[in-house]
């Protein structure tokens, strides 16, 4: 059976926003419970008081546990050096038979230059290629025989070392996804290894993101 408590933490979990703000004490209790009213009426089909809706969310705890929350903060503390490069060009292609023998074809023209920023994560039905612009024309020399779906040039990475044990820790990517959107950073593109990650943003939003990022840190 729903209770008012309950829909409101169906209503805020459906709007992150909401709950940042919540969790940052920059919203008005009275007033949003005064929003949210005809959203938990409707639920709870029947009328309910501003009030109730006001104490429930007074009440209210964001779903990571106290010990989630340590670990999150343990995570960010420890972070390690976070990179940023940019002038990278961003490409997808079709998947197809060929696809793979020419991505060994790219990495064996690159295999010698460190300078160049190159990644490569491949989909179902597609692939995506990261690499720095200026190997730009490689790519259309060697794909040539492709389908391209779609280029974005004017793009920068910016990569951070997590601490070993970060797969086991609940929110973790949730909570860096939520501190990008609460500050309008759109992402264009984003990778992952085991203790690595990365988000490709457009070169505009990149200092407003690594602004975010270290952020994590205090």
């Amino acid at each position: 059976m729903k209770t008012i408590a309950t829909c409101v933490q169906e209503v805020l979990v459906a709007r992150p926003f909401l709950e940042e703000a919540l969790s940052r004490d920059i919203i008005n209790f009275s007033a949003l419970a005064k929003d949210l009213n005809p959203t938990i009426s409707e639920m709870l089909r029947k009328p309910i008081k501003d009030g109730a809706i006001m104490m429930a969310l007074r009440r209210y705890k964001p779903p990571v546990g106290k010990k989630s929350e340590i670990q999150l903060k343990h995570v960010f503390r420890n972070m390690g050096d976070i990179t940023v490069r940019s002038n990278l060009t961003d490409f997808t292609f079709q998947n197809s038979k060929t696809l793979i023998h020419n991505h060994s074809k790219i990495l064996s023209e690159i295999d010698t230059d460190r300078q160049v920023f190159y990644a490569f994560t491949r989909g179902i039905f597609e692939s995506n290629i990261i690499i720095s612009t200026s190997k730009k024309e490689d790519i259309h020399t060697i794909f040539k025989i492709e389908t391209q779906i779609a280029a974005q040039d004017h793009l920068s990475a910016i990569s951070i070392n997590l601490p070993k044990g970060n797969s086991k820790i609940v929110g973790l990517y949730y909570q860096i996804f939520k501190r990008l959107a609460w500050e309008n950073v759109t992402l264009y593109e984003v990778i992952s290894t085991t203790n690595e990650f990365t988000v490709l943003v457009e070169d505009h939003l990149v200092d407003k993101a690594f602004s975010v990022i270290k952020g994590l840190k205090l």
